[in-house]
């Protein structure tokens, strides 16, 4: 065979360091703080419901959309919660997870040699998606001012240029927990508007806000609506990342290219779960405002934990995640912390430098999960005062 056969798209990609740092947490019976996923169930009222559906044979494919129920229940969640109004028959589709949303629409919206814009640190399927799609990545780092990361207005109009297709937006942002505030917010709509650019937001963590924040929705700005493709999922607002039940809202035309390219991907998915989910939108939304509440002690739990371990530890504004600094520690490199860790103290965490272009500015900077039982995140901290 004269050429390797994996596709040249995905040669940079054949692993990723949660697979990676996942196994080592397991050969090494080490606390996982590393991967965002909680550890224990969504509201007993819509796993009923699943129960339910399964039992009264929900179990073949729904329509290639969605289920209509699901997608009504995603649009009156979209109204009440920001006041954006969505057909649910042209202007939603129901999705295997907010990855394959993000995926389906570069695939969809992309053409080969199209730029896209992501901000770095980047949640690990942007640059693939991106580069399956045929287009190039533009990168634009986000800067650490005090202990939060903030947008960098000017390397972001300086990133766009002639062959500028889109931009990804997640906030609240995976790996670094912030939250973008209006004013930052606002610099990317005046940046895709000006540049006639479309905005693809992953806003898989939109309830996921702490200390009085809201979630403010890009499309909500003056002229993005027309432009912006915004993804969610039932993954992080109810408990239940194996479900993989996402979503794209958007304009039409915009919908029917994720659409197009969805449906020859998975075509449909998680029959039986979509019920349950639009029950979990119509009828769980006291379940929300609980969750937030016990993440942000979570997050203090955890934030308390890992200052008293001797770390540096960011602000935490939104999402699973707080980033920390090993250098009070004495160590400099995240990756080879990261790799070490699990043996050396029995704890998994994520090195920031492995989601970036630039690893420089935040080799120092790890990333650890509070999304735990609090007899979890107490032994990982118990385990990281070895380090001192």
């Amino acid at each position: 065979m004269r050429t390797p056969p994996l596709s040249s798209r995905l040669r940079p990609f054949t692993s990723t360091i949660f697979a990676e740092i996942t196994e080592l947490a397991r050969r090494n019976e080490a606390v996982n703080l590393g991967q965002g996923f909680p550890d224990t169930d969504g509201p007993a009222g819509m796993l009923r419901e699943a129960e339910r559906a399964i039992a009264d044979g929900t179990n073949q494919y729904p329509p290639g959309p969605g289920e209509p129920e699901l997608r009504a229940a995603i649009g009156a969640q979209r109204a009440a919660d920001y006041g954006i109004e969505h057909d649910p028959e042209t202007e939603i589709l129901v999705t295997v997870g907010a990855t394959e949303a993000i995926s389906a629409a570069m695939l969809g919206l992309v053409e080969p040699g199209d730029e896209v814009v992501l901000l770095e640190p980047y949640y690990d399927a942007y640059p693939v998606a991106v580069s399956l799609a045929g287009g190039t990545r533009r990168t634009v780092p986000l800067r650490v001012t005090g202990e939060r990361f903030e947008l960098d207005a000017a390397a972001l109009r300086a990133a766009v240029g002639p062959n500028t297709r889109a931009i990804v937006l997640n906030s609240p942002h995976n790996p670094t927990g912030t939250v973008f505030t209006e004013a930052e917010l606002a610099e990317i709509a005046a940046v895709c508007r000006e540049n006639d650019l479309l905005a693809v937001t992953d806003e898989v963590y939109e309830h996921l806000v702490y200390d009085g924040r809201g979630h403010v929705p890009l499309a909500t700005f003056p002229g993005m609506a027309e432009r912006t493709l915004s993804v969610s999922s039932a993954g992080k607002s109810f408990n239940v990342t194996g479900w993989k039940i996402g979503w794209v809202c958007g304009p039409p035309e915009l919908v029917a290219a994720v659409r197009a390219a969805k449906q020859f991907m998975t075509f449909v998915g998680g029959a039986p779960f979509q019920p349950a989910v639009a029950h979990a939108l119509r009828e769980e939304r006291d379940w929300l405002p609980e969750l937030r509440g016990q993440l942000q002690r979570k997050r203090d739990r955890l934030g308390a934990g890992l200052r008293s371990a001797g770390f540096g530890v960011l602000a935490c504004e939104g999402t699973y995640f707080l980033c920390a600094d090993i250098r009070p520690l004495g160590y400099s490199d995240g990756a080879e912390f990261c790799r070490a860790l699990p043996e050396l103290a029995g704890v998994a965490a994520i090195p920031l430098q492995v989601l970036c272009d630039d690893p420089e500015p935040v080799r120092h900077l790890v990333r650890f999960a509070c999304c735990k039982r609090d007899e979890v995140i107490d032994e990982g901290v118990r385990r990281l005062h070895k380090l001192g």
